[in-house]
């Protein structure tokens, strides 16, 4: 199965990644932008047996060393 994992800076955790990416959008004419913010997608294949055990598994690992608790917010997805 694989699992997905979306992890984004929390509302309020200046993100200047957004920020440069958003002046070059507006740089080159683009001003119906608002606001950005870059985050990082990360995917894993996992053995497991159903998609709730796969779940638990990238949950798992999310928690304990994929992402920053602290200044950061995840989503997962699960695929067959």
């Amino acid at each position: 199965m694989k699992a997905i994992i979306n992890v984004f800076l929390k509302e309020g955790i200046l993100d200047p990644q957004g920020k440069a990416t958003l002046h070059a959008l507006e740089t080159l004419g683009f001003s119906n932008v608002g606001e950005v913010r870059i985050g990082k997608r990360i995917v894993l294949k996992i053995a497991a047996k159903t998609m709730q055990e796969a779940e638990e598994e990238a949950e798992k690992m999310a928690k304990e060393a994929l992402v920053n608790a602290v200044i950061e917010d995840y989503s997962i997805e699960i695929e067959p």
